[in-house]
Order: structure tokens, then sequence, then C-alpha cells
């Protein structure tokens, strides 16, 4: 279980330092928004 959480914990604490900061995570999440809905758009035009 303590290797559980030690594990989640380095994930956890990577994350966040690959996005620089917590804003730059909202920000990433937004990127990756806009990109899912160009994507759907795309697809429903083609169809």
């Amino acid at each position: 279980m303590k290797t559980k959480l030690i594990i989640l914990g380095v994930a956890t604490l990577l994350g966040c330092v690959s996005c620089h900061t917590i804003g730059g995570v909202g920000r990433d999440v937004e990127s990756v928004g806009n990109d899912i809905n160009s994507a759907a758009r795309a697809t429903s035009r083609a169809m």
C-alpha cells in the first residue's frame, strides 16, 4: 500500500512539473479540449 502511494505521489509530481505550474495544467486541458472539439467538427463535416 505504501509503495502504491509513493508511486502515485511521484506520478502526480511529474505531471505537475511537466506543466510547470498548476495554471499550466488548465491551459493544457483546455488545449486538448479544443483539439477534440476541432476533430469532432471535422468528422461531422466529413459525414
